[in-house]
């Protein structure tokens, strides 16, 4: 298979190399060396976590994906590749300076796939000389887990770069659904806008989060409450969603909590940090244990 290129090493990056790598592909992965340490360790983790769940790509062992992705500090190794996913911070002065870069230094027919939570990609694609080539692909964690991906269209991507997006996607056993062009494109305006009025209803103190997340399981028959999930996504990347939501769309219903925002301050990030409205176990299998937030964390 030919070798992917993948930038920025956190939750979603590590997750998107390790499921490339566990279905036969080459990866480049590029981002600071202590990010690429700890996505080193988040792979083998991701490893034992298929096997908990009985995914195993092929039976591949957990050495072979491992040596599949090749960690360097330098975007310049993605010179050759023909498709890239980009899975940077939220910040728009980090994207924007991340898609001139790869603008100037792929190949000529090279993909960049946004993996981005609520940026527009017509936005992004704005930033380059190649706007035909810019698509989101908008990975659901754990990766490996989701058969289904949000992709999205920007105003100038063409049909070819739909295409190959979505090729590229069943090679590694997921379906692509398109959507168009906006802030937070379907599922993240309207989830993000959910997860922020859930940590309201602890901020208000109107109940504890796992009163709050039993009346979704239980009630309303979700497997995972609002507030489990934002664990599971981060805190801080909930919280700069809602920011990007606000920024673009300017109403005050995506104005976050400033629980969130507190939450973040203090570094309880959810399950990368082993805690956030609950308390984890194993950070890395998300295990939660004891009672959510009310309010006094």
């Amino acid at each position: 298979m030919a070798t992917v290129g993948v930038i920025g090493a956190g939750t979603m990056g590590a997750g998107v190399a390790h499921d490339l790598a566990r279905h036969g592909y080459d990866v480049v992965l590029v981002d600071s060396p202590e990010a690429l340490g700890r996505a080193a360790a988040a792979c083998r983790d991701l490893c034992r976590l298929e096997k908990l769940f009985g995914r195993e790509a092929g039976g591949v062992e957990v050495a072979t994906v491992v040596r599949r992705i090749r960690r360097v500090v330098d975007i310049h190794a993605l010179e050759a590749v023909a498709f890239v996913i980009e899975n940077v911070t939220e910040r728009w002065d980090v994207k924007a300076s991340v898609y001139r870069q790869l603008d100037r230094l792929c190949r000529p027919d090279a993909i960049v796939a946004a993996n981005t939570s609520a940026i527009p990609i017509t936005r992004l694609a704005a930033e380059t000389s190649r706007p035909a080539q810019i698509i989101g692909i908008h990975f659901m964690n754990p990766v490996f887990l989701k058969p289904v991906v949000e992709v999205i269209r920007g105003a100038d991507t063409s049909d070819d770069t739909v295409a190959r997006a979505l090729a590229l996607l069943a090679t590694i056993g997921k379906t692509g659904i398109l959507v168009g062009d906006a802030p937070g494109f379907v599922s993240n305006r309207v989830l993000m806008l959910t997860l922020n009025e859930a940590i309201w209803l602890v901020h208000d103190r109107v109940a504890p989060a796992e009163v709050v997340d039993r009346v979704f399981r239980d009630c309303v028959g979700h497997k995972m409450g609002p507030l489990e999930t934002a664990d599971l996504i981060g805190l801080d990347t909930v919280l700069l969603s809602i920011e990007v939501l606000h920024e673009h769309l300017g109403d005050h219903k995506f104005t976050p909590c400033p629980l969130l925002r507190e939450m973040v301050d203090a570094g309880r990030l959810g399950r990368k940090t082993g805690e956030g409205f609950f308390t984890y176990a194993d950070a890395s299998c998300g295990t939660a244990t004891g009672t959510g937030v009310d309010g006094h964390y």
